[in-house]
């Protein structure tokens, strides 16, 4: 299939996305999850051939620098009560990943560590021939996502090892790059921790990420957002997420 056609077409996607920051109620167009076995391949060699894809994109992501633009609410009865934005250029030395904040306006939203590393960690989402052995991956069916005809897959941690992070929720891969295009669900575990009769809760929101074609080849995550409630022992809260990854710059590359 044309490159440019299908840019073209997720293009559409994340933007029509987009819009869920401002109207909620808006849903991106998704068919409902055909429940049959794939045809002309198993699940367990889509398994394999898009776990191999991510582990080269882990390799090929660290060639580029991004921009990473952050935007949190917190909201009680539909009315902002905290709030909290950074916009950083993000890039890779030596497989670490480098952050350079460009603009951080004071916040009136407490974000725990957690809640940071989650929002970043979505730049570098994967489910690669590396994490694989954390995880519990169950083929579920094929969906069309606007044009794009997708396998989905549900995914969970096997096990919680102390201070990890895991991802819990689905995958769509696309049938033709084998590579992850969206995934949907949350950061596990939420945090619930008793000291002195007093709880500490550290709760976490479901969330959706897109991804786009950036190099012609492998796809690369440009919009997440999240509008969930979170049921704290006190009260509940509503929590509204958008991320943006944008300004995909290869080293060496003239702009």
């Amino acid at each position: 299939m044309d490159f440019c056609y299908r840019r073209l077409r997720l293009l559409l996607l994340t933007v029509g996305c987009a819009l869920l920051w401002l109207a909620p109620a808006a849903r991106c167009q998704t068919a409902e999850i055909d429940k049959s076995p794939p045809k002309g391949i198993t699940p367990e060699e889509i398994l394999r051939r898009f776990t191999a894809n991510e582990k080269q994109w882990k390799g090929i992501r660290e060639q580029y620098s991004f921009r990473e633009s952050i935007h949190v609410q917190a909201l009680e009865n539909n009315e902002v009560t905290g709030d909290y934005q950074q916009v950083a250029d993000i890039s890779y030395s030596q497989g670490q990943r480098v952050k350079k904040v460009v603009l951080a306006p004071q916040a009136n939203i407490d974000m725990s560590k957690e809640d940071l590393e989650d929002l970043d960690g979505r730049a570098s989402f994967t489910i690669s021939t590396d994490e694989l052995p954390e995880y519990s991956v169950v083929y579920e069916g094929q969906e069309k996502v606007d044009e794009l005809n997708c396998y989905v897959f549900h995914v969970a941690p096997k096990a919680i090892v102390k201070d990890q992070r895991y991802f819990q929720g689905r995958i769509w891969v696309d049938d033709q790059d084998f590579q992850i295009v969206k995934d949907t669900g949350k950061s596990v575990p939420d945090i619930r921790i008793v000291k002195k009769k007093k709880t500490e809760e550290n709760l976490f929101p479901q969330f959706t990420t897109w991804r786009e074609q950036i190099d012609g080849k492998y796809w690369f995550p440009t919009f997440s957002s999240a509008d969930d409630t979170l049921h704290f022992t006190a009260k509940d809260v509503r929590l509204k997420q958008v991320v943006k990854f944008s300004n995909y710059q290869r080293a060496g590359a003239k702009n």
